[in-house]
């Protein structure tokens, strides 16, 4: 499946979002859009980058639009490991 990296500017996370994202993200669990949350990196100014696995960059954007959040550039990428 591919992986797909998008950013937010200005997204402060409460703390019950980021034990979701990542309870749901050790379940391995993927949405209706088959997006599945890989990594997700973030600081306290809201800065936040999303890494997802995907079937492409629309179910990416279907995926952030479905909770309410816009979504920018979503880039393709692959790791070096």
């Amino acid at each position: 499946m591919p992986q797909f990296m998008d950013f937010h500017d200005d997204l402060k996370l409460p703390d019950e979002a980021i034990r979701q994202i990542t309870q749901e993200t050790k379940d391995r669990k993927s949405d209706e859009f088959g997006v599945r949350q890989v990594e997700l990196f973030h600081n306290a100014d809201g800065k936040v980058y999303c890494l997802v696995e995907a079937p492409n960059a629309e179910a990416v954007r279907s995926h952030h639009a479905a909770l309410g959040l816009t979504c920018g550039e979503v880039h393709e990428v692959s790791g070096v490991l």
